[in-house]
């Protein structure tokens, strides 16, 4: 009980609320540094496959001598096929898969994101295996264009020449489906929301013929004239929408046959010349998390990972001596070992950061660095919530002074019974201090002062209408921004730009003029928000680390501002500190420093709203700004 008394009397203690604020900031740096000491070797591990049935790089590959030739042919006649109609482009690629004895079908499907007219046509083939039951399939595919935008003459080609080669091998255990699509990212996400039956009938085709439960998928863009062009690496490309990856394992298997069995040298996240230092990993890491972060789709692998299907893309990059017999043997062994998988893939890490092809960290590792960013936010709130419930102290009015006491000379002459009567009446007068608090369990007994109980009251009606209201206006620019056209898409993001730089200031008017928020709602205000903003991130570290980290990162100032009564140059520095961490000119900034045109930006957005099912902008107006918003308003009040 003396404990009790003692933690009653800290909670009144005005020096516990400095402690906070101290305690964010060192969350804050403990996760920034545990970010940066994940690319020491003796915090990361080396890549290794768990699936033993996958035995990577353990078969002979047949895929070379006059297959040459046949892969020769076929990328002449896709380089025929670029300038032709869709229909003609189309019924010329299922007479070349046709004439490899393969059941052939087409689908055609339309997108209109942004009043873009987004239709093109697939073409796609079933290998049935000699030993398969048609109940899994594996998924070769290419598409006419890369996602860089360039003509993908190889890459269809290796995958009309490897259909004709796969067909007359009878060890096959799963079925193979070969697709041919007009892009990259809308085709493939076409067929394979079709196949699952998760489309809309009236602008996807249904598809006529299918196959089992697609096991896995890989993607081949191999960029070269209709000449043809050597190469030097293999990139390859894994992440998934919304931050997703495949096992671990796919990736693992296809490095160990590309680098160990046919001696590619492989890359990943643009990283074209990794001599494994500390540098390095980390720039490999942190250009992983920024594409995990933004959520789009990174080539025409990433329809398939929200499936639960785990697809990878190989990409030929640089000049080299591999040619196209390399690619070829390449992807004959990746589908022989996924051939002899008896189960879907699920001993490896489905959440991981790698450093280079053979280096990753754990989420067991990493996740704590983003949980630690999103905690300060927990942490200032409740320091926020007992702020407001602290008893309101009372300024002395010197007016209500006491009058000085009469002089008693006359009266007590008069009266000598008057001074002991006025005595009574100013103690009768005296507030009553409120009696101690007695405590008493398992025969202990502590006397707890009344005073460190009394708790102020807290209206909470304005405070939470404020913040869910602020959450509910994030649904306008997510509505806007996804169905407004092309041609309006740059004004309104001026124009929103502009709109939300002044909504602050321009509520804080609002209330000051006609509500006057107290200090006391103002925290509350703040309280509620940042509440919400801890929440959000910690239960989105878990499904995208890096998207969780990157916001938490740039909404850190928030846990640091507060409602300046008393001097407006703080207010306004404060102000102009939060300007700056406005989403808006956030992407802005983004966008110019990466020389990255925005309207591309706010197409792509838009189009990976409607055809990939991103989520990357419900985090951004739904969880960042109203958090922005609710603190800039907070600021704001201090300059009315």
């Amino acid at each position: 009980m003396a404990l009790l008394a003692t933690l009653l009397a800290l909670r009144k203690d005005a020096r516990i609320l400095k402690i906070p604020p101290y305690l964010s900031a060192f969350l804050i740096l403990v996760g920034v540094a545990w970010l940066l000491v994940l690319p020491l070797k003796e915090y990361s591990r080396g890549t290794y496959v768990s699936e033993n049935a996958l035995l990577p790089g353990q078969v002979h590959t047949y895929f070379t001598g006059s297959e040459h030739n046949v892969f020769r042919a076929y990328r002449h006649e896709v380089a025929g096929l670029v300038d032709l109609p869709v229909q003609q482009r189309t019924e010329r690629l299922s007479e070349l898969l046709r004439a490899s004895n393969l059941k052939v079908a087409t689908q055609k499907y339309t997108y209109t994101p942004s009043g873009r007219n987004i239709s093109d046509e697939n073409v796609y083939a079933i290998l049935q295996g000699p030993r398969a039951d048609a109940t899994e399939a594996i998924v070769l595919m290419a598409s006419l264009k890369t996602m860089a935008g360039e003509h993908n003459y190889s890459g269809v080609a290796l995958v009309l020449a490897l259909a004709r080669y796969f067909k007359r091998w009878s060890l096959w255990s799963k079925d193979i489906i070969f697709l041919v699509s007009g892009d990259s990212t809308s085709g493939p996400q076409a067929w394979v929301d079709a196949y699952h039956d998760a489309h809309d009938p009236a602008t996807i085709e249904s598809l006529s013929i299918k196959s089992g439960a697609l096991q896995g998928a890989v993607g081949v863009e191999y960029p070269a004239g209709p000449w043809g062009h050597r190469y030097d690496k293999l990139h390859i490309v894994y992440d998934g929408t919304n931050g997703q990856l495949p096992n671990l394992d796919l990736f693992n298997t296809a490095v160990n046959i590309a680098s160990g069995q046919m001696g590619i040298g492989c890359t990943l996240q643009r990283m074209w010349h990794h001599r494994n230092s500390y540098q390095e990993r980390l720039q490999t890491m942190l250009r992983g998390m920024l594409s995990q972060g933004l959520g789009h789709a990174t080539g025409p692998h990433s329809a398939f990972i929200p499936y639960h299907v785990d697809a990878i893309t190989l990409v030929t990059v640089g000049d080299g001596w591999h040619d196209e017999m390399g690619l070829g043997r390449t992807v004959e062994s990746l589908f022989r070992s996924l051939n002899n998988l008896l189960e879907h893939l699920h001993q490896s890490f489905f959440f991981y950061l790698l450093l280079e092809a053979k280096r990753f960290v754990s989420i067991g590792t990493y996740l704590p660095s983003a949980m630690l960013i999103a905690a300060n936010f927990s942490i200032m709130a409740i320091a926020l919530w007992v702020q407001s419930g602290r008893p309101q102290e009372t300024i002395p009015n010197p007016a209500a002074a006491k009058p000085a006491p009469k002089s008693v000379t006359q009266d007590a002459a008069k009266d000598p019974d008057h001074k002991e009567k006025e005595q009574e009446q100013e103690v009768e007068e005296e507030p009553l201090e409120p009696p101690p608090v007695i405590v008493t369990k398992d025969g202990a007994t502590a006397i707890i002062p009344a005073a460190l109980l009394q708790v102020s009251e807290r209206p909470l009606f304005l405070p939470a209408a404020f913040v869910v209201t602020a959450h509910f206006l994030g649904l306008i620019p997510l509505a806007a921004f996804n169905h407004i056209p092309v041609a309006n898409l740059y004004p309104s993001f001026l124009l929103a730009a502009n709109l939300t730089a002044l909504l602050p200031l321009a509520t804080a008017y609002l209330l000051s003029r006609f509500t006057r928020p107290t200090p006391q709602e103002s925290t509350l205000i703040h309280c509620f928000s940042l509440l919400f903003l801890g929440m959000y991130l910690s239960a989105l570290a878990t499904l995208n680390f890096s998207q969780s980290l990157m916001v938490g990162l740039l909404t850190a100032p928030l846990s640091f501002v507060r409602r300046s009564s008393g001097s407006r140059a703080a207010a306004k520095l404060q102000f102009a500190l939060l300007a700056a961490i406005n989403p808006v000119m956030v992407v802005y900034g983004a966008t110019y420093v990466g020389k990255i045109e925005l309207l591309d930006v706010l197409v792509k957005a838009a189009e990976g709203w409607h055809v990939w099912g991103m989520w990357t902008q419900v985090v951004v107006w739904l969880v960042w700004w109203p958090a922005w918003f609710s603190g800039s308003v907070v600021v704001a009040l201090g300059l009315f």
